[in-house]
């Protein structure tokens, strides 16, 4: 497996190359290692000229990452709890706090904590890795509210997240998200937004072929979602 695209959002990506010298490369090793073809798992079910195929499993994928990233050493999920309520002024005077002193004030304020978390893949010397292989809403709330709540929450300085390029998603059942479109997610909310630094990376089979390749397969003129599967 390769990367096949990379964005630097806010500097990501150079800041990383001045704070922590060699982690861009050792992402790079672990996504090299990765042999793509032994997670094309999945027998598609679904109708289309995809059923019957042998397609890349996420799950497949999920855990081999998993293995790359705890093999090398370091990498480790993290998980942050919170408490909330439905009083807005309250929420906002106690964001900040640790959970401990979020609700020992929603208590005394006579409100029922809610208790959630937000939990991310791997995170080492506060750069946090994403792996999303899932559905186009799950890609979003990485960028605009996990890698966001970490960061305001001090936990981390920089977030990445990885995502297959729409050439490697149409070897992937209908829904994944990809790429291309994270990015114009992101470009379509100005340059400032999300207001964490990141850094998109596209991953791809070695032989993955190009999207010029695709669309002369596919017999038409641009690449195409399903209805069903877009998301705004």
């Amino acid at each position: 497996m390769k990367i096949g695209a990379c964005h630097s959002h806010l500097n990501g990506y150079e800041w990383m190359q001045v704070r922590r010298p060699g982690m861009w490369e050792e992402i790079e090793k672990i996504i090299a290692a990765i042999d793509l073809e032994a997670a094309r798992t999945k027998v598609s079910k679904e109708k289309g000229p995809k059923y019957g195929t042998v397609l890349y499993s996420p799950d497949d994928l999920n855990a081999r990452f998993k293995e790359g990233f705890t093999s090398a050493g370091g990498w480790e999920e993290s998980r942050t709890t919170y408490w909330m309520t439905g009083d807005y002024d309250l929420v906002r005077a106690t964001v900040t706090d640790s959970a401990e002193e979020q609700k020992k004030q929603l208590l005394a304020a006579g409100k029922v904590p809610i208790r959630s978390y937000n939990q991310t893949d791997f995170v080492k010397d506060r750069v946090a890795v994403e792996v999303q292989l899932g559905k186009y809403s799950f890609i979003a709330y990485d960028l605009f509210v996990k890698h966001m709540a970490f960061y305001v929450g001090d936990k981390i300085d920089l977030g990445i997240e990885i995502l297959p390029t729409k050439a490697m998603q149409t070897q992937m059942s209908s829904g994944p998200g990809y790429y291309e479109h994270a990015l114009y997610q992101i470009a379509r909310q100005g340059r400032g937004v999300p207001a964490v630094p990141l850094v998109l990376v596209g991953i791809e089979a070695d032989d993955t072929p190009s999207l010029e390749e695709v669309q002369a397969e596919e017999g038409e003129v641009g690449l195409g979602d399903r209805p069903e599967e877009l998301e705004d």
